[in-house]
């Protein structure tokens, strides 16, 4: 591909200032193309012609939106192997999740189009004789997406239906070391039967476009997922101009496994949630909490599952864990593989790069054993294929364990005590809790988020994406008396 992928601006294919390289983790030899970087005008432009292309959208007929989401949707899911390869060329996930990442963001399209013949409002009885009262939602506005780039289809896609099911325009920023699934998302999105400029592809550094996006007062609401530290600083920018704001960021998962657990299913969780997706997910079992009952029978499963995990090119056969996404993620892996010996955790396997036949970014999956709570491993998110094993003699130390960081995402446990499992559900402050399964993995028909430092503002997904993409308008009528 040499060709130099567009940003699609104010409903137009429009190049850029400067271009960048897109390359595979896999085999860095592969270029996958060049992608425009949008300048400022540009996206000032897009944000003007998003204002207009709204009124119009907010007017369209319940049955003419969903058309257009249904076809994007079926059309994601019937292309899920084209465009699951591409994702994996790219992004460093086996084919496998690749093209189910792509089939689930068709998915939420197609939920999202049934959404949009369920708007119902409500009405009630004034306090006061001869008053009506009917409550609706209607749309935001003008919602800026800001997406990562470890389900660079996925999450954009559960941001981006519910924007459009509820009658908003989008413009979107994906990450840059992504951008040939954003262009392949944009393309199907705006070949739909929607007006001018509704729909918007602005690609560009978060420093430069990214900033100038959540400072623009023409922005109505921002839906973000990222790190903590942007996090704050969108929320900082957004303020200013009192614009709405979604957040989803960092997180620091933990599973705990209890002695009454079946001993081969928590391993089958523990590698799944720690290893699946290279680590690189905000869903991630980074912290594995462990009866002392079962400790050392669990770590020795858990160590030779780890290094039996075939680490490979995304796109092969039989690949289990792809390469970490980029050198600079690879590095900041390392350097915590560094720290976590420095601060006294034992090493038990993996952390290391990999000798591979193509040159890319490979990790073996690494494992910490003797890690405490407080160290830093286990208080920051590393975002890698590195799990810390804690160990911990009773139930109430786990729970304990589990809720003591500032995140507060994903948890769950591994028992077959019901009593321990429903005490759990209700304990663990986490947005989402398992049970007998990973940490990572979430339908799309309910809602996902978290507390603390994981999230801020309303859920995503489900019907609770209405609180964020629509705003709520009370009307009181009096009708008077027939004649």
């Amino acid at each position: 591909m040499s060709d130099i992928n567009r940003n699609f601006v104010a409903g137009e294919w429009a190049s850029g200032a400067q271009e960048i390289e897109n390359r595979n983790p896999s085999d860095t030899t592969d270029l996958i193309g060049l992608f425009a970087q949008a300048d400022l005008d540009q996206l000032d432009a897009t944000l003007d012609q998003a204002r207009k292309a709204q009124a119009e959208w907010a007017a369209f007929g319940m049955e003419r939106k969903q058309a257009v989401l249904m076809n994007i949707g079926n059309e994601m899911m019937q292309r899920a192997e084209e465009l699951g390869r591409l994702l994996s060329r790219e992004e460093g996930k086996p084919l496998a999740e690749g093209r189910g990442e792509v089939y689930r963001a068709g998915q939420f399209f197609t939920y999202y189009a049934a959404e949009c013949l369920r708007q119902l409002g409500e009405n009630a009885d004034s306090v006061r004789d001869g008053v009506e009262i009917d409550v609706r939602r209607e749309p935001v506005g003008v919602v800026a997406v800001v997406s990562p780039w470890n389900f660079p289809t996925a999450t954009a896609s559960w941001k981006i239906a519910p924007a459009l099911c509820y009658g908003n325009a989008v413009v979107w920023k994906p990450a840059n070391i992504t951008p040939a699934s954003a262009v392949a998302l944009t393309e199907i999105i705006v070949r739909q039967d929607i007006p001018k400029g509704l729909f918007s592809l602005v690609m560009g550094a978060g420093s430069t476009i990214g900033q100038r996006l959540v400072e623009h007062p023409s922005v109505d609401a921002i839906s973000f997922t990222g790190s903590v530290p942007v996090g704050k600083g969108i929320a900082t920018a957004a303020i200013q101009n009192l614009t709405k704001v979604q957040m989803e960021m960092g997180s620091k998962n933990a599973l705990a496994v209890m002695e009454d657990g079946d001993l081969d299913l928590a391993v089958s969780v523990a590698l799944g949630g720690a290893f699946g997706g290279t680590g690189q997910k905000c869903t991630a079992s980074s912290r594995l909490i462990v009866h002392a009952a079962v400790h050392d029978a669990f770590v020795e499963k858990l160590v030779a599952g780890a290094q039996a995990m075939k680490v490979g090119h995304a796109l092969h056969e039989g690949t289990q864990m792809g390469p970490v996404v980029s050198a600079q993620q690879f590095k900041e892996n390392l350097d915590y593989v560094a720290l976590g010996q420095s601060e006294g955790a034992e090493l038990a396997c993996g952390g290391a790069r990999l000798d591979m036949p193509h040159d890319g970014f490979y990790m073996s999956p690494g494992i910490f054993l003797n890690t405490t709570n407080d160290m830093r491993i286990n208080r920051e998110e590393m975002f890698a294929p590195l799990a810390a094993v804690i160990k911990v003699e009773s139930y109430d130390q786990a729970l304990a364990t589990v809720n003591d960081t500032n995140f507060g995402l994903t948890s769950g446990i591994v028992t077959r005590d019901l009593a321990r499992a429903t005490h759990f559900r209700r304990n663990a402050r986490t947005g989402v809790v398992t049970v007998n399964l990973p940490t990572a993995g979430t339908d799309y028909h309910v809602p996902f988020g978290g507390r603390g430092d994981s999230s801020y503002g309303p859920r995503e997904q489900g019907k609770s994406a209405a609180e964020f993409y629509t705003t709520v308008k009370t009307a009181y009528i009096s009708a008077g008396v027939p004649t």
